[in-house]
């Protein structure tokens, strides 16, 4: 298989991972501004998400989506409580372990926070078309094959 990069000429700033990283940073920054007047930063938003979807209902399992240690999650998870968004349960088939669902609030709240989410990627992809739009989310699925990841985005349905 031929090599899509040469380390003679490779330009890290513009290569794919550090495009893709900027994409991310660039994604959470506007989504934090975006969610401002809901008081949530983009990885509460993220729990919400996941939990509104059963994507996830521990966790370890947010953990491993939005990248983050076990005492991170755990303070994200803090603040969701406090806010009475998400709330923690006794995992019945593991005394040591919670589950996690959203609360009445947290279910009202996820309409309004996907709408703002939705407008801000859309801001972003303006001057695309949807074909373009599938055709990149093919691409970086492709990527992630390649990584064997995509058994873990379909468990997930992320």
């Amino acid at each position: 298989m031929p090599q899509i990069y040469d380390p003679k000429n490779f330009d890290p700033p513009s290569s794919l991972g550090a495009l893709i990283s900027r994409v991310r940073i660039t994604l959470y920054e506007r989504l934090d501004q975006a969610l401002l007047p809901f008081d949530l930063s983009t990885p509460q938003y993220i729990v919400i998400v996941l939990l509104a979807n059963d994507i996830a209902s521990k966790s370890s399992d947010i953990c491993r989506t939005l990248a983050h240690d076990p005492g991170a999650m755990t303070r994200v998870l803090d603040r969701l409580e406090v806010k009475k968004l998400v709330r923690r349960m006794p995992d019945p088939s593991d005394r040591r372990a919670f589950k996690l669902e959203l609360t009445s609030e947290g279910r009202v709240l996820y309409p309004k926070v996907i709408a703002v989410a939705v407008g801000m990627i859309n801001e972003l992809l303006e001057g695309f078309t949807k074909t373009e739009v599938r055709q990149m989310e093919s691409f970086l699925m492709r990527i992630l094959e390649n990584a064997g990841e995509t058994a873990h985005l379909k468990a997930e349905k992320v």
